[in-house]
Parts: C-alpha cells; structure tokens; sequence
C-alpha cells in the first residue's frame, strides 16, 4: 500500500511537472507569435524575434533577437534591432484577464535612421503606426478582437543604452553614430481596463521613434554643412585644377609659337 501512494505522488509530481513546463513553452511561443503576427499588422514591416524565455515561478523573462524591418525602398538591412530585452511579470496575472507587467527593459537597442529625399525609414514607419491607429478607420474585426483579447499593465517601459545610426542620401557619404537618451514610461495600462498589446506596442514605439527621430535631425544638419563643405573644396579645387590646365594649356601655346 505504502508503494503505490507513493508511486501516485510520484506520478501527481511529474504530471505537474510536465504541465509548468507545457504551459511554459506554450507561453513562450505565444509570445513570439504574437510578436512576429501583430508587429508587422501595425507598422507595415517584417517583425523577428529570436526566443523568448519566461519563468512562471519568478516571473521573470527575457526576450532575444527583436528586428524591425524596414518599409520597401530602405536599402539598410533593419529599422531597429534589440540583442536582449528582459521583462519583470507578476506571476499570480498571468491567467487572469490583465497580465500585470511590472517592468520590460530594451538594452542596447540599434536604432537606423536612413533617409533621403523621399522622407526617412521611420518616418514612413511611424506614418503605417498612425494609420494602423484606428479610430473611425480601423476595421470592426480588428477592433473586436483587441477588446476580446487579454489586456495588460505595465509599470514601467525603459530603453537604455541604445544608439542611433544616421545615414542620409545627398550627404556625401557621411553618417554618423549617437547616443539615443534613456526613456522611460510609467504606468501604462493601470486603469481597470489595462491596456492591448496593439496600444501598447503604439505608445513604445511612438516614443522610440519620435526620439530616435529628434535626435538624428541636429546630426543631418551638422553632416548637411560637412558635406556643403566638401562640395565647396571639391568644387574649388576643380577650379584649381581647370586653372592650371588652361595656364598650362596656354603656356604650351605660346613655346609652341616661338
């Protein structure tokens, strides 16, 4: 008798096991599918994550590879690219219908701002955000299946320690690397509602973008007078050369006469 109990333990045991560790990796791949399915519908791009590992007893978990693709006609291989960004979840939320995020943390994130004539790589990205917004003009299904699905809080969003690359047609080939300043939002979604992830991947990338854009703008200007500067060179030594070939030219000219 002692035996069997002690086998249906065992065996109580390994089922839980094997269902946290279902739950787990159905988590986990929920979540990557619900990044690579809804990032593209919203800003009109590619949208890759590597993995995603979360720890339902901590809850505690980090996503790997996040890339943003570019709209057509960007010649650079991505619009943003995140190597690790780690996420802080309360445990006891996540089968409830508001998912409570204490924190999600974007580090190092690589931030392209490719532009030419034709407006800028994220300006046309935050272009497909906007419409993709709603309002009167999102779709009924869309905007039934954002109040069905499960909401979310968020306490705290933090981009640290990303860069911005600008590289801009018409500027000579120069480009130039800066510092993106830390952002962070707070409270997102504390309301009894919370917040769809549609909303909240809005408002992060809204924020994001707008910066990355602020920050490249003083660096087009700054690039824009270095290759004024060039042309100017380039056109005066052209000059120069010309100038010597017509002294030069002249010169032959008159041995030549003698």
């Amino acid at each position: 008798m002692k035996k069997l109990i002690v086998r249906i333990l065992i065996g109580v045991v390994v089922l839980v096991v094997i269902g946290v560790l279902a739950v787990h990796f159905f988590l986990d791949g929920a979540i990557k599918k619900g990044v690579e399915t809804l990032g593209p519908s919203l800003v009109q791009v590619e949208v890759k994550l590597d993995s995603v590992s979360l720890s339902l007893l901590s809850g505690s978990g980090k996503l790997k590879g996040l890339v943003v693709g570019n709209p057509q006609g960007f010649k650079t291989p991505s619009a943003i690219s995140v190597g690790l960004a780690s996420l802080a979840v309360q445990p006891g939320s996540i089968f409830s219908p508001k998912v409570v995020v204490r924190s999600i943390t974007l580090e190092a994130p690589e931030i392209t701002v490719e532009g030419g004539f034709h407006g800028s790589n994220l300006g046309k990205i935050l272009d497909n955000l906007k419409a993709s917004s709603g309002g009167e003009d999102k779709p009924a299904s869309a905007a039934k299946q954002e109040k069905a699905g499960k909401k979310l809080q968020v306490d705290e969003f933090v981009v640290t320690g990303g860069k911005v690359h600008v590289s801009f047609a018409g500027l000579a080939g120069k480009s130039a690397t800066l510092a993106l300043p830390e952002i962070r939002l707070k409270d997102l979604g504390t309301g009894p509602e919370g917040i769809t992830p549609a909303e909240l991947t809005r408002q992060v990338l809204s924020a994001v973008l707008s910066r990355a854009i602020e920050v490249s703008s003083g660096a087009v200007t700054d690039l824009g007078k270095q290759a004024t500067g060039l042309a100017k060179d380039a056109a005066q030594s052209a000059v120069d050369s010309a100038g010597k070939a017509a002294a030069k030219g002249i010169g032959d000219l008159f041995k030549k006469s003698k």
